[in-house]
């Protein structure tokens, strides 16, 4: 699957405010993470200034107000940015995350303070303000990532470079979501490594779909050499590498199974997968898959080997998210 540019991200804008700070840092971090977001052609999703004091979020009102809009447009949102112009208050923003309860990737960033302006008109404290935004979003059991630094200037490279990544997670998160996996065999018994938990994935909203190496066999065997799913096949196959040096049958073989594979594929709608490998297809039908498989995900229908590193990856990000909820 191809990722998506930067100019498909749309992502969710939470400016926070707090009254007895300098309620005009709230406006102009406002509109400097607005700037931030379109200058890297990023739709955001964000209260206007007259929604709300400066379209910031300080109250439970605001808060409402805030994770209506985000609901409005939950199918789009990749992401949410949290933005704290000066200290912010940490349970409007972790109120609005949990109303809206999107699940999706949050990023927490905090403007620094200048040294010549920390006089009552101008001092954030965003420093301070974001530890309590991040312990409250930790209560309250809503996962989020954090910048480079503790403090980035909206217009820094530093966040450029921070919310380069964070559209990275985003495409991550979103490409995991509903994803169907193709487990095609069991795990080698010599293989504990690639261990994994279906229960756990599917948690994650991650399935696997299973189909045993025997059912391989069997549709392979009822496949003809001339058929036209396996001449295709066999045609690409040649197309795509060297095959000089590799006997006609093997071909036959390599063709057969990789149109086996993609039909089953298509039939059950899985988009990445992991195949057994070592030592049963060698022994008993006589090719290695590696070829199928490079061909699979030179399409973007990313293909392991040893029932592994797909289902596994994903296993990893199930494990990782289940893991954060329990410690929080």
């Amino acid at each position: 699957m191809k990722q998506p540019s930067n100019s498909a991200a749309v992502l969710g804008v939470i400016v926070g405010n707090r009254g007895f700070f300098p309620d005009h840092l709230a406006r102009s971090g406002r509109q400097e993470i607005i700037a931030a977001l379109t200058a890297k052609s990023i739709k955001p999703i964000a209260l206007g200034e007259s929604e709300t004091k400066y379209g910031a979020v300080e109250t439970r009102q605001d808060a409402v107000r805030c994770a209506e809009l985000f609901k409005k447009h939950r199918e789009e949102m990749d992401g949410v940015v949290v933005t704290l112009p000066n200290f912010g208050d940490e349970r409007a923003i972790a109120e609005t995350l949990r109303m809206a309860n999107l699940g999706v990737p949050v990023l927490i960033q905090a403007t620094p303070d200048t040294p010549s302006k920390m006089t009552i008109r101008d001092r954030r404290d965003s420093f301070c303000g974001k530890m309590s935004a991040c312990n409250n979003l930790a209560q309250y059991g809503i996962p989020y990532s954090l910048t480079t630094f503790h403090t980035e200037a909206l217009d820094s490279a530093h966040f450029r470079n921070d919310l380069d990544w964070f559209l990275a997670v985003c495409r991550v998160v979103k490409g995991l979501k509903k994803l169907r996996i193709g487990a095609i065999g069991a795990r080698p018994a010599a293989f504990n490594t690639v261990r994994y938990s279906e229960k756990i994935l599917e948690s994650a909203g991650i399935s696997v779909e299973t189909l045993d190496l025997s059912e391989v066999m069997g549709r392979i065997g009822r496949l003809k050499d001339n058929d036209a799913p396996v001449v295709e096949r066999l045609r690409a196959i040649r197309a795509y590498v060297s095959t000089n040096s590799i006997p006609e049958a093997a071909l036959v073989k390599m063709a057969k199974l990789g149109a086996v594979i993609h039909n089953w594929m298509h039939e059950t709608e899985v988009t990445i997968s992991a195949i057994q490998c070592w030592t049963s297809l060698e022994e008993y039908f006589g090719v290695v898959p590696c070829t199928v498989m490079s061909m699979m995900s030179d399409q973007g229908l990313s293909s392991a080997c040893e029932v592994d590193r797909n289902a596994r990856a994903a296993a990893g990000v199930a494990n990782a998210e289940r893991a954060a909820r329990l410690e929080q």
